[in-house]
């Protein structure tokens, strides 16, 4: 198996620092995680300035915002309805654990299993967002598997065809020390490489910087 952390030395020669989450507090982070489902972090940015020009971006303000105008102001990140529930289930979780922002950090610092496990209880958190809050918002140790992570893991062999979130995650657990840091920028830099060379369809393996990585399956060979 190629050296995961050979691989991060490569990608990060050669992008440099992702500085990755864009975001000024943890509740934006948060928000954040909600509202890239199914979509770029352009739209987000723009639902985010949404709530930042009329000051709703703390959590007594989106605890009180009624549903139907949460989701106007996130028009921007799509599937707006659904994404406003998502949100305010997030916060019936937060509000029922904080007296206020300034308790939010005491919630993120909380036993990481057992705030992981409160995450994954929020309908419409998978486990994608929870660890992106976890490691993001929280600064917890834990990678987060995307669909770029997939795709470049098998089309290099390191996954099999078919493997699920945990067993993606589990491989750079047990082979990487358990750094937020690293967790963090690696992630970002897979996303990178996903976007500019290891496309769905038509990748760019030539020019690629993970080309001389083997094993490279032959089908992305040509």
């Amino acid at each position: 198996m190629a050296d995961l952390f050979e691989i991060y030395t490569t990608l990060y020669d050669h992008f440099g620092s992702q500085h990755w989450w864009p975001g000024d507090t943890a509740l934006e982070i948060m928000v954040g995680a909600v509202l890239t489902q199914n979509t770029n972090w352009n739209n987000v940015s723009r639902a985010l300035d949404n709530l930042k020009k009329d000051n709703l971006l703390s959590l007594e303000a989106l605890v009180e915002l009624p549903r139907e105008v949460l989701a106007d102001k996130i028009r921007p990140a799509g599937y707006y309805n659904i994404k406003a529930g998502r949100l305010k289930n997030l916060l019936d979780l937060v509000q029922g654990e904080c007296d206020g922002s300034e308790d939010l950090h005491a919630f993120l610092e909380q036993d990481r299993e057992a705030l992981r496990e409160k995450l994954l209880g929020v309908k419409g958190i998978g486990q994608e967002t929870a660890d992106s809050i976890l490691l993001y918002a929280a600064g917890q140790p834990y990678f987060v598997v995307d669909a770029y992570t997939y795709r470049i893991l098998l089309r290099h062999g390191l996954v099999p065809e078919g493997a699920d979130y945990r067993e993606i995650q589990e491989l750079f657990h047990d082979n990487l020390e358990e750094d937020p840091a690293i967790f963090n920028e690696y992630h970002a830099l897979l996303v990178r490489l996903g976007k500019t060379f290891c496309k769905k369809s038509k990748p760019l393996c030539s020019s690629c910087p993970l080309y001389s990585h083997e094993p490279l399956l032959d089908e992305y060979l040509s």
